[in-house]
């Protein structure tokens, strides 16, 4: 895969305004599902299997956070 130039490693703290991790696991357990779909969509299957396992992660995630946290809904 091509580099984009910049270091592939991420950060280690989360940047000021970034909406913290409940807003990134919720964004993410969303935007991996769409990708499941897609590539499911298209008979991506292998694609579509590993994008779905993440999804699955990402949604328990989600509700183990939510449970933690006194059930708060990210924005």
């Amino acid at each position: 895969m091509a580099s984009s130039g910049g270091s592939d490693r991420l950060p280690s703290r989360p940047r000021s305004g970034d909406g913290g991790p409940d807003e990134a696991a919720h964004y993410l357990a969303t935007a991996v599902g769409e990708l499941a779909r897609l590539a499911r969509r298209h008979q991506l299957d292998m694609l579509g299997y590993l994008l779905e396992m993440a999804h699955l992660e990402a949604t328990e995630l989600v509700r183990q956070r939510r449970r933690h946290n006194g059930g708060e809904h990210p924005r």
